[in-house]
């Protein structure tokens, strides 16, 4: 009897428009399909596909294996998700799916700076290299202290200044009142105050704040000196300590832990003033990062674990991704990789500033050190190099140290195993996967051995999503949703012949397979009533749907932007696609061919005037007649649309931030 692991009969390859990049599917963002199923908006955004192609994923015709999840429910259906995780222009992340390319991990960069030293390949993913000079390296014997991070100027255009417009908010500026406690590398994830300059603007009036002057060069101290830092706040001592790292650990050195300590009280005094989410989720984050470098770790790991609980409240991305990756850094000094690992992964979204990216990569390279996973690391460290458009000394010298302690563990133990993907990092417990028998042929699941745990006596099976797989018996059109014991929770009998995997705990079914979409549970709760033409996954408590025109609903049914525009697939910087909102709760509409971005709540944020708009980072970038400029995050001008390539806008939005390095 052989078994091959794959899911059932995966549709075929559509081709899509000619105006659209090929496009990855995600794992955990497929759409439900069925006799008539969904096939969403056939907008797209011609304008918002100069950056380079994503290389083309081979999809299974009926009836073959399949390594891409998708629901099945009979006849194909376009498929156009866009994953989670996207790589920046012109690259491949190495969070992203597995890319069928042979190339080696170690790219330009790092074997400049190892002398042309050549890391085994290993077929994972496609990196870019980059040129950078052959810095003088460090004393073998010597910590390199790691400078605090640089505050990003307010960019302002020429012409948005003569017009008196507004200059770029920060990432997370988006009109909230102020929080209570003073502004911090938390709140501006890739920016805090720069040796020499004066900590951000912290009036509370939720103005933008002033450009600070560049930090000046030279020499600066390898410990900070307590009469030059501030003592009237403790996160101002925290932007201002300049930490050291250990040459073989690559951990911090506390060189004045008495000072850390006062921090830790000061901040535990702030903490009890502090009432709202925002406030608290930063205020315990950083007083989890002064326990962790204390030597606490019990402290650090309670505080990290309630700072996500106040994080994830808010809703805000750089916010939760913040926290996730300082509690990641709790989880490593205490042993406990897999669950590093996995916070790592899913705080390093691409949805961030490339800035904050790439210290989420060099911390995790670090993670990836101590547990002697050496390629792995060297990986993380290169794409750390990738995603600074400039050359950063920081950086480089920091990335010289890590490559010595990896270069000096793999002589004495060589390079370890090889990487691991993306979904083996994110999910400890791997479900059965869909395994067909020759003999048989039908379909059951298998364990990672490759042995049988459910029978194979399907005619169809989807992956386990959320703990749930929906099959269909051979004898019956509609489907089943079981368990990975292989109970069943939803029958046949309940009549669902169009189906979609489970995200957030919800899956859109129709019993027609054509249209009136509904929305369950696993227990087979009806949660949304029928009456939808066409739906999209949930991500966040959102999902997009059709009735009419395009809007949006939340987790209770609820209209939360109201169904009346032509389009709702969103444009990424990357070439990518997303339908409906990203990870940050924003989302392009479309309206008579006029583009503009709402966000979860309905809010419109850019009214529907511009023929192209893609989203950035930290800005939207328009377009109109060949010529484009962009928008800061409240629609307001930020570069004027003079340009003739988007890639121009944003060389010219890297320009305009200072080179930093976020502090973690």
């Amino acid at each position: 009897m052989a078994a091959s692991a794959g899911p059932v009969s995966a549709p075929p390859a559509v081709t899509p428009p000619a105006d659209t990049p090929p496009l990855d599917v995600p794992l955990s963002d497929a759409r439900p399909t069925g006799a008539g199923a969904p096939t969403g908006s056939s907008d797209s955004t011609a304008e918002a596909t100069e950056a380079a192609p994503v290389p083309d994923l081979d999809l299974p015709v009926a009836g073959a294996p399949a390594d891409v999840d998708r629901p099945i429910a009979g006849t194909p259906v376009t498929l156009d998700q866009v994953p989670d995780e996207t790589p920046t222009v012109g690259d491949v992340d190495i969070a992203d799916e597995p890319v069928d390319v042979d190339l080696p991990v170690i790219g330009t960069p790092i074997g400049a700076l190892r002398g042309g030293l050549v890391v085994p390949e290993f077929r994972w993913s496609a990196v870019a290299a980059t040129e950078l000079p052959d810095p003088a390296p460090p004393a073998a014997d010597a910590a390199v202290p790691v400078p605090p991070s640089a505050d990003l100027p307010v960019p302002v255009s020429p012409a948005a200044a003569q017009a008196g417009e507004s200059p770029l908010t920060h990432p997370r500026d988006t009109g909230d009142a102020p929080d209570p406690a003073p502004a911090t590398t938390e709140d501006h994830p890739d920016d805090a105050a720069a040796p020499g300059e004066q900590p951000p603007d912290q009036s509370g009036d939720g103005t933008p704040e002033e450009a600070p002057l560049p930090a000046t060069s030279g020499p600066e101290p390898a410990v900070p000196v307590a009469s030059t830092l501030p003592t009237t706040d403790p996160e101002q001592t925290l932007t201002a300590y300049r930490w050291r790292l250990d040459p073989e650990t690559l951990r911090e050195l506390p060189d004045q832990p008495d000072t850390l300590r006062t921090v830790r009280e000061q901040l535990g005094a702030k903490l009890g003033t502090a009432l709202d989410d925002r406030a608290r989720a930063r205020l315990l984050s950083l007083r989890a990062v002064v326990s962790r470098v204390l030597g606490d770790l019990d402290q650090a790991l309670a505080d990290g674990t309630l700072a996500l609980a106040h994080a994830e409240a808010t809703g805000e991305l750089r916010r939760i991704a913040i926290v996730k990756a300082r509690l990641a850094h709790v989880h490593q000094w205490r042993g406990e990789f897999d669950e590093a690992d996995r916070l790592y992964l899913e705080a390093n979204s691409s949805e961030l500033p490339d800035r904050l990216r790439a210290t989420m990569h060099e911390h995790a390279g670090r993670c990836c050190l101590e547990q002697g996973r050496y390629i792995e690391a060297c990986h993380h460290f290169e794409r750390a190099l990738d995603l600074r458009t400039v050359i950063d000394a920081d950086l480089v010298a920091r990335t010289e140290l890590a490559l010595d302690a990896v270069f000096d563990r793999v002589a004495a133990k060589g390079w370890g195993p090889y990487p691991r993907t993306p979904e083996e990092i994110r999910y400890a417990h791997r479900p059965p996967v869909p395994s067909f028998d020759e003999d048989t042929r039908r379909w059951g699941y298998a364990d990672v051995h490759g042995e049988l745990t459910i029978p194979a006596e399907y005619a169809e099976a989807q992956p386990f999503r959320d703990g749930v797989a929906w099959v269909r018996r051979p004898e019956v059109d509609a489907w089943t949703l079981i368990d990975e014991t292989g109970a069943c929770l939803v029958g046949a009998t309940a009549g669902y012949r169009g189906v979609g995997s489970f995200s957030d705990g919800i899956a859109w079914v129709s019993r027609n397979g054509a249209g009136d979409w509904l929305a369950i549970d696993p227990s087979g709760t009806v949660l949304i009533p029928a009456g939808f033409d066409d739906v999209r996954p949930f991500r966040r408590g959102v999902a997009a749907v059709r009735r009419g025109g395009w809007g949006a609903v939340d987790r209770t049914g609820q209209v939360v932007v109201p169904t009346s525009y032509s389009g709702f697939t969103t444009a990424l910087t990357d070439g990518r696609y997303v339908d409906g909102f990203t990870d940050e709760g924003l989302a392009v509409v479309d309206v008579n061919g006029r583009k503009g971005v709402v966000d979860r709540t309905g809010r419109v944020v850019v009214p529907p005037t511009h023929p192209a708009l893609v989203i950035h980072p930290v800005a939207f970038l328009v377009g109109d007649s060949g010529q484009w400029g962009a928008l800061d995050r409240h629609g307001r001008r930020l570069i004027d649309s003079v340009h003739r390539s988007r890639l121009d806008v944003l060389a010219e939005i890297d320009r305009l931030l200072a080179d930093t390095t976020p502090v973690l």
